[in-house]
């Protein structure tokens, strides 16, 4: 069996009418909790590889003697091939087997990682770096795919912003790890270390994961779920039509214009969560007067702020506006306008409100951040849920590029004014592109109301 064969999508078993309902609920439910961890931990493990090289940064500045424009380089270089993989990667993983195409890619990051750390010169260390941005394509996809196939419309939301703060569990841990491993024993380490756990965790994805329902005998998520006749039939014949990888990039993504409008409403978001990421640490210092232990603790509360931010936004989105994700993404990037203002605002020296605004923006960012890949996965077609969230995904993280050195040249010009003035025009932007979406409903819902 070539290692094409072991990526490829796995053929559908017979769907045993004779089952009783019971037994068939039962092996439903097992398969969809240990699916969800599985995917959770996995993309978490993901984030270890994505953000080692960031803690391992003061230390190469001091061994190595590497200036910023060098590291900021490498993190451009991160951005830039990890968005485009985002994005084909998407096109292969809708008719590929997420169990070892998500699997793979992690125990690629880990040897990428691995390889940065016996490196020492720039052009390695970009390569491999570069490396590691275009495995790290491959852990998001194959997750939209299981989502979409696993959990229906009625409830996604939920699941999904659950899932969705497996990246701040990921990016809150790997501080701690990365860091305390290159003070013990050297930048070096801070790159070994989570390279070799996520090999490990690789391979038990391989044991965890599996396909869609119908690989494994079961009916298709809307019969199990009771979802109304007419989706039943729709979901069970298009799952028995054959389609190319072209066919759904063409029909389902590049000829859906809500996809364009929603791929430049999540650059504008990129644009906005990168730079708070990055750039906050070094205005609460400079600008606010925290000590860098202080103002470090912005950056803690802007992850727990996404942490729930994620579970509000899914369960609103569901249990509020009935699987309509564009009133949510609109509403939460409403509250991001005036949080970046009151971040920019508030007096120097305090900590409290500082932190508060903190959360605030990260409760806020993280929704459209996670809904608007959702979105984009429901208005093309389950089938094409990795090709639309990949193809929305490229575009966001080329928002993520430019919050890198053009931010910097920014905040270099026009300083910290200069840098607020450039996350209010792209808050007021996200929010003219996502209001139009208010009444948009997914493929699933809008059948559903039609019946």
């Amino acid at each position: 069996m070539s290692i094409l064969d072991l990526l490829r999508s796995a053929p559908p078993e017979n769907d045993d009418e004779s089952d009783k309902e019971v037994a068939t609920r039962k092996k439903y439910t097992y398969w969809r909790i240990r699916i969800f961890y599985s995917m959770y931990v996995g993309y978490a493990f993901y984030y270890f590889t994505r953000k080692s090289f960031t803690f391992a940064m003061p230390s190469m500045i001091a061994t190595l003697g590497m200036t910023k424009v060098q590291l900021g380089a490498l993190a451009t270089i991160l951005s830039i091939t990890y968005g485009l993989s985002k994005f084909l990667s998407g096109v292969i993983s809708d008719k590929s087997n997420p169990r070892y195409f998500m699997a793979v890619g992690l125990i690629l990051t880990g040897i990428c990682n691995i390889l940065f750390g016996m490196s020492s010169g720039f052009l390695f260390f970009a390569l491999f770096w570069g490396m590691n941005g275009w495995f790290q394509g491959w852990g998001w996809p194959p997750c939209a795919k299981l989502l979409t196939h696993w959990y229906s419309q009625s409830e996604r939301g939920r699941w999904w912003g659950v899932w969705n703060t497996s990246h701040n569990v990921g990016g809150a841990i790997i501080p701690l790890l990365a860091a305390f491993a290159a003070s013990q024993f050297g930048w070096r380490y801070a790159m070994f270390t989570p390279g070799v756990l996520c090999i490990g965790v690789g391979f038990f994805l391989m044991n965890r994961l599996r396909d869609t329902p119908r690989t494994l005998g079961l009916p298709p998520v809307e019969r199990y779920r009771n979802e109304s006749r007419a989706l039943q039939e729709d979901e069970e014949r298009e799952e028995k039509t054959p389609v190319s990888a072209k066919q759904i990039l063409l029909d389902y993504v590049i000829k859906n214009k809500l996809m364009w409008l929603l791929a430049f409403a999540y650059f504008f978001v990129y644009v906005i969560r990168t730079a708070l990421n990055d750039w906050a640490q070094i205005f609460l210092l400079e600008s606010k007067g925290l000590s860098l232990l202080k103002a470090s603790t912005g950056i803690f509360w802007f992850e727990i702020g996404g942490f729930f931010g994620s579970l509000a936004a899914g369960w609103a989105s569901d249990k509020v506006f009935g699987g309509r994700r564009g009133p949510v993404n609109a509403i939460f990037s409403v509250g991001v306008v005036f949080a970046v203002v009151g971040l920019w605002a508030i007096p120097s020296g305090h900590l409290i409100l500082s932190s508060l605004l903190m959360f605030l923006i990260g409760f806020l960012i993280f929704g459209p951040q996670m809904l608007i890949g959702m979105a984009a996965a429901e208005l093309s077609h389950k089938r094409a849920a990795g090709t639309a969230s990949g193809f929305v995904g490229w575009i966001g993280y080329l928002g993520a590029a430019s919050a890198g050195m053009p931010i910097g040249y920014v905040c270099e010009i026009w300083g910290w004014s200069g840098f607020f003035v450039v996350m209010g025009v792209c808050s007021v932007i996200s929010v003219a592109l996502l209001v139009p979406f208010w009444n948009v409903e997914g493929a699933a819902a809008k059948t559903q109301t039609a019946t």
